[in-house]
C-alpha cells in the first residue's frame, strides 16, 4: 500500500502550478526548489509528486543506504492513523499536529473526523509550501485550520488566534510530534515539549516519532547524510534519549517501540527499523 500525495503544487490562490511538458519545474512564489526540503523529501517516500529534483536526489541518498526507508515512512503514516484513533478511543476530540508535511492520505483531521465529526485539528508547519497545498486543499471548516509557524516556538503556536479559536485548554488535547524532533537540538526539543507540557490540561496525549539508525548502524550515517544540504538536517536519537523526552508525561504501553510496534493491527509484521514511537499522557 502506497500513500499518494496530491499532484499539483498549489499557489496562495489556489490555483494548480504543475510541472511543465518539457520537464521544466514551477513552485509558487518564495519556494526554493533547489534547496532539499524535509517535508518534501518525506513526500518523495510517501510516493508523492509534490517534490523536485533537488528533492528526489537527496531522497535517494536514503534509499540507498536503506532501501526500506520509504516503507517507514508509510509506517509512520500508519502509527499516526492507530495513534489518533487511540486518542478519540481515549475521549480526546482536539488536536495540534506539529510539522504536520504534506497532506497525504490519513491525515489527522480524517482519521479522527472518521469517529467524531466534532474533532477539532490545527496544522503547524514553517514550510511555505506545506501551507499553499493545505490551504487549498482543506475546505472551509469550524473544524480544521492550518498555521504558519516554527514547532520551536510554541508559545506563537499556542497564541495564534486561530490556535485559540479551536482548542479549548480547559480540556484534554493530543499534541503530535512525528518525524519533527529529528530536525531539533536537545534544547530546543526540551524547551518547546516542556511548553507543550505546561499548556496541555490532565490527560492530554503526546504522541511522537523519531528517527533512528541503532536499527541500521553499518548504514545509518549515510542514510542521515540525505538531509545534509536540506532546509534541515536531520539528528538521529537513541531509544534511551527518546524515552526521555517524555519527561513529566506517564509513558503508555508499549512504551517507546520501533513504529510499527506501537500497538500494531491484527497480522502486522515486525516492520522495518528506522524510526521509533512512543505514546504519553499528562498526569
Amino acid at each position: 500500500m502506497t500513500d499518494k500525495g496530491v499532484a499539483a503544487v498549489a499557489t496562495e490562490d489556489n490555483a494548480p502550478t504543475e510541472r511543465t511538458d518539457a520537464g521544466d519545474e514551477q513552485a509558487p512564489p518564495g519556494i526554493d526548489v533547489r534547496t532539499p526540503s524535509p517535508a518534501r523529501i518525506y513526500d518523495v517516500f510517501l510516493g508523492g509528486k509534490d517534490n523536485y529534483a533537488a528533492d528526489r536526489a537527496a531522497a535517494q541518498i536514503a534509499i540507498e543506504a536503506g532501501p526500506d526507508i520509504p516503507r517507514a515512512a508509510r509506517e509512520n503514516r500508519a502509527f499516526l492513523g492507530r495513534a489518533v484513533r487511540f486518542a478519540v478511543e481515549s475521549g480526546i476530540r482536539q488536536f495540534i499536529d506539529l510539522g504536520t508535511g504534506l497532506p497525504t492520505q490519513g491525515n489527522v483531521h480524517e482519521v479522527a473526523q472518521s469517529l467524531d465529526a466534532g474533532a477539532r485539528v490545527v496544522y503547524v508547519d514553517n514550510d511555505p509550501i506545506v501551507l499553499a497545498h493545505a490551504r487549498a486543499l482543506l475546505p472551509p471548516s469550524r473544524t480544521t485550520t492550518v498555521i504558519q509557524a516554527d514547532f520551536r516556538d510554541p508559545a506563537a503556536i499556542l497564541s495564534h488566534p486561530k490556535t485559540r479559536s479551536l482548542i479549548d485548554f480547559d480540556q484534554p488535547v493530543a499534541v503530535l510530534m512525528l518525524a519533527v524532533l529529528h530536525f531539533a537540538a536537545d534544547d530546543e526539543i526540551r524547551a518547546t515539549i516542556a511548553t507543550f507540557r505546561d499548556a496541555m490540561p490532565p490527560g492530554s496525549l503526546l504522541i511522537v516519532s523519531h528517527s533512528t539508525t541503532e536499527g541500521h548502524p553499518e548504514t545509518g550515517d549515510q542514510a542521515t547524510g540525505a538531509w545534509k544540504n536540506a532546509t534541515a538536517r536531520l539528528q538521529s536519537r537513541t531509544q534511551k534519549e527518546i524515552e526521555a523526552l517524555f519527561d513529566g508525561f506517564d509513558l503508555l504501553d508499549p512504551g517507546v517501540v520501533w513504529v510499527p510496534q506501537w500497538r500494531p493491527d491484527p497480522g502486522a509484521d515486525e516492520g522495518t527499523r528506522w524510526m521509533y514511537a512512543g505514546v504519553a499522557r499528562r498526569p
